[in-house]
């Protein structure tokens, strides 16, 4: 069994090439149950929480003579992390042969998630944001930030990446970063005048209160909210859902667990039947992304299981070979 580093994966994966994986990923589908998801719940502090999410090859679907592979995350979220210095996601994957069950790798599964959060993302923005998007808001400059720039970068010619984070320190060493790879990052002050001029908006925190007025995108603008992974927390408010034709990774995760989608659809801004499409049904054709230049498109996700499964599994391809 290979045990894959941070660095391993980082060495294993490319934006572009991981948004592929991704799209037939979600044309060829996989068994992927909705996740468990626990509170640990403290005396002192924030509760923190547990999720597992497991997938595997559709065997049935595929036949017999093809292996595949079993693969499980493991994945603790501790809020109060941020205070001690330490990341407030962690975890593990666990790949595993399809037939015999047979351990294959352990993955670093912060950077995993880091990963194949982001290049969904992207997956998404290739269908429903603009093909000349040049200017990126990221919110939030925590541990997948850096990513979401990157693979956003890989799927629209984005010339300039601007960050708001509430904690100005953070967003300068996100922008030092950035920079340092080759990617033109500005930080960002007004969050106001920022949402008023991107084309492309990512959000990624875990806010209980919605940081995005819709009241402020302008027209062709592409929302992708990333942080919120539970019904209490929020990162766009009601306006943007109303002016937006909404997306999402999984109907069957989005409207039980993202703040975003289950607020709304309580509340009756949104309605079930408005939620245009998910991930699988782009990638097979069976409903349309992007079709005019002047509409606001949201994307709203949570996780799919089938997301660390693909990644996964390209991860201890490229490694084992």
């Amino acid at each position: 069994m290979l045990t894959i580093s941070a660095a391993d994966v980082d060495r294993a994966l490319t934006f572009p090439g991981l948004v592929e994986t991704l799209r037939t990923a979600f044309r060829e589908g996989a068994v992927q149950p909705v996740r468990h998801h626990h509170t640990v719940e403290r005396i002192k502090g924030a509760d923190s929480t547990l999720l597992l999410m497991p997938a595997w090859t559709n065997f049935q679907a595929e036949g017999a003579s093809r292996q595949g592979h079993i693969g499980v995350k493991i994945v603790t979220v501790s809020p109060d992390n941020n205070a001690i210095g330490k990341p407030a996601v962690m975890g593990l994957y666990l790949l595993l042969e399809g037939v015999t069950g047979e351990p294959c790798a352990l993955i670093d599964g912060q950077r995993l998630t880091q990963w194949r959060t982001a290049c969904a993302s992207a997956l998404a923005a290739s269908w429903l944001a603009r093909e000349d998007s040049a200017r990126l808001l990221v919110i939030g400059a925590g541990a997948v930030a850096q990513f979401l720039a990157r693979a956003h970068a890989a799927v629209r010619p984005i010339e300039t990446i601007r960050i708001w984070n509430r904690t100005t320190a953070n967003t300068a060493k996100l922008v030092e970063q950035l920079r340092s790879e080759g990617l033109n990052a500005e930080a960002a002050s007004d969050l106001d005048a920022e949402l008023a001029e991107a084309d492309i908006v990512a959000s990624a925190t875990i806010s209980p209160t919605p940081l995005i007025k819709g009241a402020l995108l302008k027209s062709g603008t592409h929302v992708d909210l990333v942080g919120g992974f539970t019904p209490e927390l929020r990162e766009a408010d009601d306006d943007a859902i109303r002016r937006a034709r909404v997306y999402v990774d999984t109907r069957a995760g989005a409207t039980k667990e993202a703040g975003d989608i289950v607020q709304p659809l309580a509340s009756g801004v949104l309605k079930p039947e408005a939620i245009v499409g998910d991930l699988a049904e782009l990638a097979r054709g069976e409903k349309k992304g992007r079709e005019s230049a002047g509409e606001i498109t949201l994307f709203k996700s949570v996780g799919a299981a089938l997301e660390d499964l693909a990644a996964g599994i390209a991860v201890y391809r490229a490694l084992k070979s």
